[in-house]
């Protein structure tokens, strides 16, 4: 069994760089590749509302951000533009865009972006596009917020024509077009890797993991019932199972809102996931350090870890 993946959250590491110093999480990036760190990878709000808070603000600001956990003045930097500057300061390192809320955007300008992207990072790119969950973000951006999943499953169909043909065409409800040149056109043959997922393993998420994907990043725990659904679904489909990534994670556990976790305690749970077929583990820094300048030793520790956590 190969040692898993290693991807490093830049997103929510506000209490390791200053919200506004995003030369700082550039830094991050280039310090992760450096370390031997697979992906670095980011996400994104557009806007945020009230009600981004109204499950209860996160008790230590150094836990994952999720859906009703997060102040509305909660700092996200457009990932794409970040995204392109960890390219041009990076050679190896893949750039995962997890998630990319795609329904707030037009198919064609997001494709644009994204192979734009992946032809800047010479094919280092990962999109997730999701649906996500905030319905003011979609009501401020003029979006129908429940009409989210058919918006998607439409624009990753014209984003695929977009990417693939010369001169592309689609037919859709909201998004149709003829003769369109979209160019240049991504650095991989049919776009950049795909990754979906969500809190579970549901029909629209399968649907278009077998159709356009090539990993499975759940936000919560896929049951075992779940992963061995995903694989008869993609042997079914004349997939192999063991070409798509499995995406795991580590969570620390803090003692009160001001202290770091344990990384050791939080890697206990790894080799379980690896039993259970996952392939990537992440990791998000300012968990278990609150100096920067730790961030370096941090993410060696944690490839020595997955290093030696493989039996192979």
């Amino acid at each position: 069994m190969p040692a898993p993946r290693i991807v490093l959250v830049l997103s929510e590491n506000w209490t390791l760089v200053r919200p506004r110093d995003l030369r700082g999480v550039v830094d991050i990036a280039v310090a992760a590749e450096e370390a031997g760190v697979d992906t670095v990878m980011l996400s994104e709000h557009v806007v945020m509302g009230p009600s981004a808070g109204a499950g209860g603000i996160m008790g230590n600001p150094r836990d994952y951000a999720a859906p009703g956990n997060q102040d509305p003045a909660t700092p996200w930097p457009d990932s794409i533009v970040l995204a392109a500057a960890i390219a041009a300061a990076t050679s190896r390192v893949r750039i995962a865009l997890a998630a990319v809320i795609a329904p707030l955007r037009h198919p064609l300008l997001l494709a644009k972006q994204l192979a734009t992207l992946d032809l800047l990072s010479e094919g280092r790119l990962i999109v997730q596009p999701t649906v996500s969950w905030h319905e003011e973000e979609y009501r401020a951006l003029g979006v129908p917020f429940h009409e989210r999943g058919a918006i998607l499953d439409e624009q990753l169909s014209a984003m695929m024509a977009a990417w693939t043909l010369t001169p592309a065409a689609h037919d859709g409800p909201r998004f149709p077009f003829r003769d369109v040149y979209l160019e240049p056109k991504p650095f991989r043959p049919g776009g950049p890797r795909m990754w979906f997922g969500g809190m579970h393993l549901h029909g629209p998420i399968l649907r278009r993991l077998l159709r356009y994907g090539h990993g499975f990043h759940p936000f919560g725990t896929p049951t075992p019932e779940e992963l061995t659904a995903l694989r008869g679904a993609l042997v079914e489909a004349g997939r192999d199972p063991g070409q798509i990534e499995l995406i795991g994670g580590i969570r620390g556990r803090f003692t009160d809102a001001d202290s770091i976790a344990d990384l050791d305690e939080a890697w206990t749970s790894v080799p379980a996931q690896m039993a259970a077929g996952y392939t990537a583990i992440c990791f998000k820094p300012s968990m278990f350090t609150d100096d920067l300048a730790a961030v370096p030793d941090l993410c060696r520790r944690v490839v020595a870890l997955a290093r030696s956590t493989s039996p192979g």
